[in-house]
């Protein structure tokens, strides 16, 4: 991909901007969605909240890694440039092919299974129901899109309010208002433990960490308020996630939680009734909506600059001026994002199977970025460095460790998703060779 001359940014975030944005990126639907599958997997209601705070520490040295490389090398291009950089075109091309077929379209369908999850129990359409929801809004949205309608700035807005709203209602409904018969199975637990894939829930409920550090090219004073900003914003998220799960726990019980479709409307339905569990349904069906929409637009710009930049995809790089939308791009991630509904319909639970399709590349890509941070460092020794990642070498070491760890998990304890995901992957090396070959011929 050719990268452009980059306009240079200015310093203009403050340490509570830059807290505010990195908490409302981070936070999103899957809070609702994975506190089921983490303690399935953790096998008590303890070790559950001890992998909630574990993912916590993850996420901050993985964003103090990706801190440096956002302030040396502040580019919108991100990770990419990053491997540009590092290893050059091929592994570059890989990551763009990888965005276009898994990471941004298998993040879409994942939001997509959440709407629908939770949509039903407003009103259920049959045995299906979750994947009927989830590919009716990604028409829909995808629709929306290619016509060039643009949502308000206030409808995008409503993300964070809907979110933190209902963040709120469950945990003071979870912690308040519990019936007396409620089972509070607090040490409850279970014979099967498998901390490896809770990890996985749990790290891509802290997911967006490294799209939050690369506002640090704009951050006030970076060298102290880079790290002050990560501490505090993702302390906040692991508090909120752990009372959140503390809520859940108090209110359902550990057997409960394990068992269920829709945790937070489930909790809700137990305390204050069915309406509480249409009013919560309702308030994360909004917040979905407005996460899938932006993740659609997004996404479909990206794979416009793959089709600009890269010969072979140019049918992707149309833009229709009239609708001010890159038409193939949306037509091309809409028709992915339904193979993906499929695929998850035929597994019994879609949103685990989109899971286990995405993490492993993105692990991989993961690891390569704090691969890079090495090669940077010695190949551009000279370069100035706004903000260093602490204790290094042992920090990205460690960082590089933990990915490994994720990646070995996210394929040994995972199903049929994660191999689909890495065939598809593999699947663009052979494109690799042909553009290639065309450019020796």
């Amino acid at each position: 991909m050719k990268i452009g001359k980059l306009t240079s940014t200015k310093p203009t975030l403050t340490l509570l901007d830059a807290v505010a944005l990195t908490v409302g990126i981070v936070i999103g639907a899957g809070i609702f969605e994975t506190p089921s599958l983490v303690a399935t997997n953790a096998g008590s209601s303890v070790v559950t909240l001890l992998i909630w705070c574990l993912g916590g520490g993850i996420s901050l040295v993985g964003a103090l890694c990706y801190a440096e490389l956002a302030t040396t090398y502040p580019h919108p291009g991100g990770s990419y440039y990053y491997f540009q950089r590092a290893f050059g075109n091929s592994i570059a091309f890989l990551f763009a092919w990888a965005r276009l077929t898994v990471m941004q379209t298998g993040s879409v369908v994942l939001l997509a299974f959440v709407f629908g999850d939770y949509a039903s129990q407003i009103y259920s359409l049959g045995e299906y129901s979750s994947s009927m929801y989830a590919a009716i809004a990604i028409i829909i949205f995808s629709g929306l899109n290619f016509l060039g309608i643009r949502q308000g700035k206030w409808i995008q807005n409503c993300l964070a309010l809907t979110q933190v709203l209902g963040l709120l209602l469950v945990i003071i409904v979870g912690l308040v208002f519990t019936p007396s018969s409620t089972p509070s199975e607090l040490s409850s637990t279970t014979t099967q433990t498998n901390v490896g894939l809770a990890l996985v829930f749990v790290l891509l409920t802290y997911g967006g960490w490294n799209e939050a550090a690369h506002i640090s090219a704009e951050l006030r004073d970076v060298r102290q308020n880079m790290s002050r900003s990560l501490l505090w914003s993702i302390s906040a998220i692991a508090l909120l996630y752990l009372l959140i799960n503390f809520a859940y726990l108090h209110g359902l019980g550990f057997s409960h939680i394990i068992t269920s479709q829709a945790v937070a409307a489930d909790l809700m339905r137990s305390t204050i009734g069915n309406w509480g569990a249409v009013l919560i349904s309702l308030l994360i069906s909004v917040a979905t909506l407005c996460s899938l929409n932006a993740t659609i637009f997004t996404g479909a710009r990206t794979n416009y600059a793959l089709g600009t930049d890269f010969r072979l995809f140019a049918w992707l790089g149309r833009w229709e001026a009239r609708s001010k939308t890159p038409t193939h791009a949306l037509l091309v991630q809409g028709a992915i994002c339904l193979m993906l509904v499929l695929l998850g319909t035929f597994t019994p639970n879609g949103f685990k199977t989109m899971v286990e399709y995405t993490t492993p590349v993105f692990w991989f890509f993961f690891l390569l970025t704090g691969i890079s941070l090495f090669v940077l460092r010695r190949r551009e020794p000279k370069i100035l460095r706004p903000f260093q990642v602490p204790l290094y070498p042992l920090t990205p070491i460690l960082f590089c460790g933990i990915c490994v760890y994720m990646l070995q998990s996210s394929l040994v304890y995972t199903g049929v998703g994660a191999m689909v995901g890495v065939a598809v992957l593999l699947a663009g090396v052979p494109f690799l060779f042909y553009m290639r070959q065309t450019k020796r011929n």
